[in-house]
Parts: C-alpha cells; structure tokens; sequence
C-alpha cells in the first residue's frame, strides 16, 4: 500500500478527530482527578458533588479545593502550549519554547520578586509584573543570540536561551536566599505546581486566558505566512515585522500569564507543539488548538499523577513535566545540530 502524503493525511476531518479525542481525554482526567488526593471520593460521590447532592464536606473538597486547581492546570497547560507554538512559528525553529528562551525564567524572577517585595500588593499586579519580566528574560537571549546579519540559529538560540534561563533561576535563588519572609508564596515558581491553587488564583488566571488564546487562534494565518520566510511572505502582502511583535506580544504574553498560575513548568511549551504537528500537520489553524489541548492534558496528567502517586505527600508537576520533556528536548537538539 502506498503511503499517504502528508496533505492526503492531515485533513480538517482528522483534526477534528484528534481534537474530540483530546477534549474527551481531559474532560475524563478531569472527573478522575475531582476523586483522587490525600482524602480519596469515590466517583459516586464526586458526581453527586457535581449536581449540587452529597455532603457539605465532600463538595467542599471537590468544588472549592480540586475543582479550580483542575482548572488553572488546563488553562496554564494551554497557555504554555499556545506560546510555545507561536515562538515556534515566529522564530521559524523548532527548539523555541517559553522555558527554553528565558520566557519563563524572566517571568518567574519577576512574579517572586513582585511577592516578595510587596506581600499586600493587590494579586491582580502579580500578572503584569510577570509579563514585564517575560520580554526582559526574551529579550536578552534574542540580542545575545543574534548573528552577524541578523539571523537566528537553532542551536545557538537554544544553548543561549538555557544559559539565561539558568542565569534567571540563579538570581531568583538569591532573591529567596536573601528574602526575609514570604517565601512559601514565591517557591512555587521554581519548581512549576499548581498546588494550593485556589478560586482567587483560577479567577486571575481566566480573564488573561479568555483574552489571549482566542487571540492565538486568530494569529493562525500569520503564522503560517511567516513560516514561508520574510520575502514570500512580503510578496503575498504581509507586513512581517509588525506581524511578528504582534505575534510574539501575545506568546510571550500567554507563558507571563501562565506562569502566575502553575509557576515555570518545563518543556510544556516545547512538547505540545510537536506532538501536535505530529498528530495533525503543521497548518496553524490546525496546530493550535490541538497543542492547547496536549498542553492541557500534560500539565493535568502531570498534577494528578503527583497528587495521587504518594500520597498524602504531593510532587511538583514540573517534575513530571521536566522528566519527560527533558529527553525530547536533547533529542532535538542532537537532530538539530
């Protein structure tokens, strides 16, 4: 049998597919990670929570504690994976993600400052202090890593991007060295968790996610002009660098944002968009939404595997993140070398 090429394989038909086994996939994970914790609910119970029955104790621990923590993993995993798409369209290299070019490191650094400095400050400053310190921490590994006539390449930009990074997380260990108090709000940031997220962390979370990943959707088309390259793109009208600020101004603004909810959860933003692709071509319109839902999936799978693995004891879900990304990652550093 011949094989199928790849405009013949990565139909619309497919990608719907893909995306219906992928919602149905968290909608699932979501209902099993509503039971499992340090206090096990049976799903009778659990559904019984969910259509306003059963005791006051079992709705509390499922609609006040689980539920919106089940809700700001999926809202962050996507916002990781939507930026981490853009950054890849954008910068046309597949090694680009918010964790791996100082996105993530800079909006940490700035978020644990921001807690640090003002305790009292109103939460909803927390976001905005996070964004600022994603174009600082982006900014510095695109004018180091710059070449001669302007040009990026991938190795270099990634070996740059870890080299900030690291730089970033060594800062942000003297802040919490050298901070007095407040440390327990400002650790989450190195590890990447979405624990103790809570109704007021889900609510600073939603409008930025609300705003910003149907933006992404709407960036499609751009995107996929810009992966032709600056003179095909210019011929067929595009206006590429105003295209690409807008573009990377919402990337860098989705990992800012997701960041004030789970803290720097590692490769997240780099293994959706590849599995994505892989799964559904390389068309945005396409890649987009089916890597906002893997991004979802991981950082859940990831969460509930660390609520449920040890018990009562908790893992930081950018472990798990890192543990499976950090493979891939050197994969396609070696294949991009």
């Amino acid at each position: 049998m011949t094989a199928l090429s790849a405009p013949a394989r990565f139909t619309a038909r497919r990608a719907l597919l893909v995306g219906a086994a992928l919602l149905t996939l968290c909608a699932a994970l979501a209902v099993l990670a509503l039971g499992l914790g340090a206090v096990p609910t049976p799903a009778r119970d659990v559904l019984a929570a969910l259509t306003g029955g059963g005791d006051a104790l079992t709705r509390q621990l499922v609609l006040d504690l689980r539920a919106p923590r089940i809700g700001v993993a999926l809202l962050c995993g996507a916002m990781f994976a939507a930026s981490g798409t853009i950054m890849q369209g954008v910068i046309r290299n597949p090694l680009a993600s918010p964790d791996l070019i100082g996105v993530g490191a800079g909006a940490g650094l700035a978020a644990t400052v921001f807690l640090l400095a003002w305790p009292a400050a109103p939460a909803g400053g927390l976001p905005w202090a996070a964004l600022a310190g994603a174009w600082g921490g982006f900014g510095l590994v695109l004018l180091l890593a710059r070449e001669r006539g302007g040009a990026l390449h991938p190795v270099r930009l990634a070996l740059i991007g870890v080299a900030v990074a690291s730089a970033l997380g060594a800062a942000q260990q003297l802040v919490l060295v050298r901070a007095p108090d407040g440390l327990g709000s400002a650790l989450s940031f190195l590890t990447g968790t979405v624990y103790g997220a809570d109704v007021t962390r889900l609510t600073r979370v939603l409008p930025w996610a609300l705003i910003l990943l149907p933006g992404a959707l709407l960036l499609s088309r751009t995107l996929d002009v810009l992966n032709l390259g600056e003179d095909v793109a210019t011929a067929l009208g595009q206006r590429v660098n105003p295209a690409r600020l807008l573009a990377l101004a919402v990337g860098v603004a989705l990992a800012g944002a997701a960041v004030t909810g789970a803290g720097i959860l590692g490769f997240v933003g780099l293994l959706a968009p590849h599995l994505a692709r892989l799964l559904v071509g390389a068309r945005h319109a396409r890649t987009l939404p089916v890597s906002m839902l893997l991004g979802a999936l991981l950082v859940l799978a990831a969460d509930t595997l660390g609520r449920a693995l040890l018990p009562p004891l908790e893992v930081p879900a950018g472990i798990f993140t890192t543990l499976v990304g950090a493979p891939y990652f050197l994969y396609l550093l070696r294949k991009s070398a």
